[in-house]
């Protein structure tokens, strides 16, 4: 028998996905539920796992190449003698590009949905590995559990197994060579001195792109879609100017232990949020969907084009020192695409803060499925004056909110930017309990 693979859909919002690599190459055996491709979805690269037993007969989009959610990205044959049958069927099939809407009858596969279960709960029950890791273990007999993995998702790669095993070949150190002294001698190129470390990679010139026509990645392609779905939303904006003194003394005295201003945010606004359930629901065509949890979700910007938004889960009951080390961790992995869908779409609340880079206010768009977004300008010295008439410097910052106007109104957001405004002026240091 001969089976497809298909693109699965790694997200709720995925239409299409990128082949990032593939694990197995034609005609090598495959086990159920062993990887045999990375996937990369518009938030992340996933590794997909094979739901049957059998030969990669042959591969139909290739690495670096896109195909839509439900296309067929490679054949599985059942038998050896089939392979042959396989790659002439595939060699007839219709590009990525050009397929058409996969028929749900013909094939008897798992949904993608059901794919995406077995691979997660892989990685949450054992160890994700790859073929060639996996052989390397058992030939240096290095246990697989004891190995954190530097792959994709987690996924432990032969680099891992070869650390832990004390084999992996160090890279070459070029030896200082002792050149006795000769008079006078002939002056003489200098040969460039070797590099400490790699260098972080130089982002292009805006000039050097000039009058070229560059393509989206998925990513890019994700907030393209999400913002388009956002203009069909009623939204009205909000703002408020907030004094941050007493949070800015906060921030200094807790910053050595780790604590970031984007989790003291966070958590201000969680905390709020606790007495306005309303700002963390969202519409839905029945009625008003309120939350039982608050997901903070803050929007990233990441190399190469395009955001993301990691989720601060429950941030209202997390402690500010968890919460900072939470936050650091996604934003780590956040950077390298190896969140995991939970991690970046279940958010129920969204902070955007362009404070950093002196922004004074802006206005955010409404993502999906929220129903409310704020966004932060930065923390300035502004001469003001007391209810006495007295003129004084203090720190403020001017907040946005961006709401769903069909479940939300101008009282609501103001009442719960008078709440958070009150908290952060008065009461910060409760943030630390």
């Amino acid at each position: 028998m001969i089976r497809e693979v298909f693109m699965p859909a790694l997200s709720s919002t995925m239409t299409e996905g990128k082949i990032v690599s593939w694990v197995k190459s034609a005609g090598d055996k495959v086990e159920k539920g062993e990887t045999v491709v990375v996937v990369e979805s518009d938030k992340a690269d996933m590794d997909v796992e094979s739901f049957y037993e059998g030969y990669l007969a042959i591969i139909i989009v290739p690495a670096g190449e896109v195909a839509p959610v439900g296309a067929a990205i490679a054949l599985v044959a059942e038998t050896e003698a089939e392979i042959a049958v396989a790659q002439q069927q595939g060699a007839g099939a219709p590009s990525a590009a050009a397929a058409p809407e996969p028929s749900p009858a013909p094939v008897s596969a798992p949904t993608a949905s059901a794919g995406l279960q077995q691979n997660v709960s892989r990685q949450n029950g054992r160890s994700v590995v790859s073929p060639r890791a996996r052989k390397l273990a058992k030939e240096f007999k290095v246990d697989l559990n004891s190995i954190k993995g530097s792959g994709p998702n987690g996924r432990i790669v032969a680099e891992d197994v070869e650390a832990a095993a004390g084999k992996a070949q160090p890279a070459p150190v070029q030896q200082p060579v002792t050149v006795p002294a000769a008079p006078a001698p002939a002056p003489a190129p200098a040969a460039p001195a070797p590099a400490a470390a790699k260098p972080a990679p130089t982002p292009i010139p805006a000039v050097a792109l000039s009058g070229q026509r560059v393509p989206m990645n998925a990513l890019q392609n994700a907030v393209v879609r999400n913002m388009e779905a956002s203009l069909s939303v009623p939204s009205f904006r909000v703002g408020y100017t907030i004094t941050t003194d007493k949070l800015d003394t906060l921030y200094k005295q807790i910053k050595s232990k780790g604590v970031t201003m984007t989790a003291l945010l966070a958590k201000a606004v969680a905390v709020t949020l606790q007495k306005h359930s309303l700002l963390n629901a969202s519409y839905v065509e029945s009625g008003i969907q309120y939350r039982a949890d608050i997901n903070v979700a803050v929007a990233v910007a990441m190399d190469g084009g395009g955001l993301i938004t990691p989720v601060l889960q429950n941030a209202d009951r997390l402690d500010i020192y968890s919460l900072s080390r939470t936050w650091k961790d996604l934003v780590d992995r956040a950077r390298t695409k190896q969140l995991k869908p939970d991690e970046y779409s279940t958010g129920t609340f969204t902070l955007s803060n362009l404070g950093m880079f002196g922004v004074d206010k802006f206005d955010a768009i409404l993502p999906p499925n929220q129903g409310s977004i704020l966004a932060i300008g930065s923390s300035r010295p502004q001469v003001v004056a007391n209810e006495e008439g007295l003129m004084g410097v203090k720190r403020q910052m001017q907040v946005n909110i961006t709401c769903d106007h069909r479940i939300i109104y101008g009282a609501d957001a103001a009442s719960f930017l008078q709440d958070l405004a009150k908290l952060i002026e008065t009461n910060p240091q409760s943030l630390t309990l």
